[in-house]
């Protein structure tokens, strides 16, 4: 890969679009007017036909060191900010599709580039591959929760490849990985059981963990998953029954950072240290504000966090997808440990693909200027041999 480092242009723009909807889930604006904001990273004197196309459902990543990185080496960048910027509690995948849809389409048709090369980072993988999938092979005409919403009529451009990176197999997989399993009921977190209870000392069950432990843990994390899901199912018949057919619910989920792996890295191991997660102390983090999935709706938990339900589990999307694939893994990485970059790898239903895990990485490269430079020249370096990006 070539040295040389380009100066950027980083032009923020907005992307705004009219759909129909019966209800509004973002704060402010017209029931059928989404606006989306982006930047758009353009390297000086170096022109190209190909962009990378950044989106995550919750945004926020725009100034993410790889987003830099790339545009320095002559890449251009679009990292585009789903409707639900910043905030997941009635977040619908099947709508940050849509968005995401209308990015790629504004990049061909108005900014003229002729490829789109999906990089989709942490909870963007997945997204990417939902996105993939039904641009290819088009299925969805409603949400999980039934309210109508097709994929299918929504003329989807496919990527022209896929770059998976530090991702995770979905936010309903990763999530029910880390629910604490010890939570009896949801109205009442205090109600332990305490032989599940990572962060209790008394617990007989302590890292290194068994096998047999993990396996009931691993139990029990899907069946609380499972109890929230129907409990949510009820609650939304119980609405239409009444003909409340539009009504929402918010709630609250506890405990949703308590990933074994979190306490003990002999379990799917890597180099990340014990005792902690990409949020910082596990144990504070388990019932803190910003722990996954802790505030929700009916509609929203069905789309993005129910383990039955949500549509946009990775592993199923990429066994239909058709694009190249590259899947990077980070070998510190305190989030998407490396049973999720293999299971991305090993389910992409193509032989054109390939994986290499940065040793050492953490998962932002924060602190980390060659970690970073590694993961940048293997992007690059794989775009030019497919022939994605100019050599």
């Amino acid at each position: 890969m070539s040295a040389a480092k380009y100066p950027y242009q980083r032009i923020p723009y907005v992307l705004a679009f009219h759909e129909t909807s019966s209800f509004k889930d973002t704060y402010g604006g017209s029931l059928d007017f989404v606006a989306l904001e982006a930047h758009w990273l353009k390297p000086e004197n170096k022109p190209s036909d190909t962009v990378i196309v950044f989106m995550h459902p919750i945004g926020g990543g725009s100034y993410l060191p790889m987003v830099s990185a790339l545009a320095k080496k002559g890449c251009h960048v679009i990292y585009c900010n789903s409707r639900y910027r910043g905030t997941d509690s009635a977040l619908i995948m099947e709508k940050v599709v849509l968005d995401l849809g209308a990015c790629i389409r504004d990049a061909k048709e108005k900014k003229g580039y002729k490829k789109v090369v999906l990089a989709g980072w942490s909870g963007g993988g997945s997204l990417s591959l939902y996105y993939q999938s039904q641009a290819e092979n088009p299925t969805v005409t409603e949400t999980p929760a039934g309210d109508p919403i097709s994929l299918v009529d929504a003329n989807l451009i496919p990527a022209d490849g896929l770059m998976l990176l530090a991702a995770h197999i979905s936010r309903a997989g990763t999530m029910t990985e880390w629910m604490d399993a010890s939570i009896l009921d949801e109205n009442d977190p205090t109600k332990r059981d305490p032989e599940l209870d990572l962060y209790d000392p008394n617990n007989p069950n302590q890292a290194p963990y068994s096998k047999e432990f993990i396996e009931r843990y691993r139990a029990a994390q899907i069946a609380r998953n499972r109890r929230i899901t129907a409990w949510v199912k009820e609650k939304l018949e119980a609405y239409r029954a009444d003909g409340l057919a539009r009504e929402e619910f918010a709630f609250v989920t506890h405990g949703t950072m308590a990933d074994p792996r979190f306490i003990d890295p002999t379990l799917d191991p890597n180099d990340r240290p014990a005792n902690w997660c990409y949020l910082g102390d596990p144990k504070v983090v388990n019932n803190g504000p910003v722990g996954l999935a802790r505030f929700n709706t009916l509609r929203g938990w069905l789309s993005q966090w129910s383990y039955d339900d949500s549509n946009a589990n990775g592993l199923t999307c990429a066994e239909t997808i058709t694009v190249p694939t590259l899947v990077i893994g980070n070998t510190a990485d305190d989030a998407c440990t490396p049973s999720h970059t293999r299971r991305l790898f090993e389910a992409v239903g193509h032989d054109d693909k390939e994986m290499h895990e940065i040793k050492g990485a953490n998962h932002y490269y924060f602190g980390q200027q060659d970690k970073l430079d590694e993961a940048t020249a293997c992007c690059l370096n794989w775009m030019q041999a497919k022939r994605l990006v100019e050599n």
